[in-house]
């Protein structure tokens, strides 16, 4: 899984990565870059049902 990092200013692997569930009910992806340990997160697109 790649995330932007707005420390690292590229995209980068993420680190432990886990899915979460935002307020409004969107899935996304949680973690940590690789480079600098700095929290990103990234939202996933919505599935459909």
């Amino acid at each position: 899984m790649e995330a932007y990092c707005v420390k690292c200013k590229a995209k980068i692997e993420v680190k432990d990565p886990k899915e979460v569930t935002m307020k409004n009910g969107r899935p996304a992806v949680s973690g940590t870059c690789s480079k600098c340990g700095t929290k990103v997160f990234k939202i996933k697109a919505k599935s459909d049902k």
